[in-house]
């Protein structure tokens, strides 16, 4: 299994949490490496009875701190020696709960992007009916030009085979109305591309179309998209908070039957199942979870880029991208 490298002082529950989900990745067969403080480290695995390797890193990136700047006032933060990891070969990917713009910062300046790669692009994994649909960008870039969007869905399209096991990924254009001519000169133009890109092009989909199944990935610019997901998670939590008001009403017995139902449909619309989201166009597997993740996101979100890194989707990334 690859070695992924995890910023374990990053997020609002690290180290405690991060550690806990390194072990139950470990455990899952994922070579994992800590990378932070190692006397904090070494504390939180002695609570598991368990020996993970540790690499220094002395300093940290908080959330508040401005990305660019923190990057070269801070070369130990725990973010920056992951990233580094991955550089230099000794690691396959990286995980990080932290910042998410110290993290693109990071892959950007450590890492790099791929050859021809305008801006990468940060794509999660939203669970849709039938099967889940990657939504890029969902936060990196807020704003974007047309032919951006359409490396954007050459990009899900790979992202889709590789992660969600779709053949011939459909892709779907984010917009206010399914009609070709819908949209700002932003969709307008980037309809006219995607309908010459080399994939498998659907047209316009609205916000409702989610959940439909319509398409395997969804492209948007970074705003739109991030709006979309949180949205989308709000009215998810909703949904499930009205579901358990209405089955406390109900006689125990009926509760007892339906709690477990509830409960897979939770799990379902919870951020943990799929860990994070990968960000896509630099040369390295960079998956970036949740700030406030807990053992089970941060142990699927090195999972993912476990399985990221085995299937070389940075290569098949560039690959792809050279031939169209």
């Amino acid at each position: 299994m690859a070695r992924i490298a995890l910023d374990a002082m990053g997020g609002d529950n690290a180290p405690d949490e991060t550690v806990a989900g390194a072990v139950d990745a470990a455990s899952r067969g994922v070579d994992v490496v800590l990378v932070g403080h190692p006397g904090l480290l070494e504390a939180e695995l002695a609570k598991h009875d368990t020996r993970l390797p540790i690499v220094d890193a002395p300093e940290v990136i908080a959330m508040g701190d401005d990305p660019a700047r923190a990057l070269r006032e801070k070369p130990g933060a725990s973010i920056n020696v992951a990233a580094k990891l991955v550089n230099e070969g000794n690691a396959d990917g990286m995980v990080s709960a932290g910042s998410t713009g110290a993290a693109m910062a990071a892959a950007a300046v450590h890492i790099g992007r791929i050859s021809g790669v305008a801006r990468p692009s940060i794509a999660s994994i939203f669970p849709t009916p039938g099967s889940p649909t990657i939504v890029l960008d969902s936060g990196a870039n807020p704003d974007v030009k047309p032919e951006q969007l359409v490396q954007f869905a050459i990009m899900g399209s790979v992202a889709a085979e590789i992660l969600l096991g779709a053949e011939d990924p459909r892709v779907g254009l984010l917009n206010i109305g399914e009609e070709k001519g819908k949209g700002r000169d932003l969709e307008k133009q980037a309809y006219h591309l995607l309908e010459q890109a080399p994939i498998r092009f659907v047209g316009n989909l609205e916000g409702r179309d989610v959940a439909e199944d319509k398409s395997d990935v969804i492209v948007t610019d970074g705003f739109t998209g991030n709006i979309f997901l949180k949205t989308m998670e709000g009215a998810a939590k909703v949904m499930v908070r009205y579901s358990l008001e209405a089955i406390s009403e109900l006689d125990p017995d009926v509760q007892e039957s339906v709690l477990p139902a509830l409960g897979e449909v939770r799990r379902r619309l919870d951020y943990e199942t799929y860990g994070g989201a990968q960000l896509l166009g630099v040369k390295g597997v960079v998956v970036i979870a949740h700030g406030r993740s807990n053992r089970v996101a941060i142990a699927n979100a090195l999972v993912m880029a476990a399985e990221a890194a085995k299937n070389d989707l940075p290569g098949l990334l560039a690959a792809r991208l050279a031939s169209s």
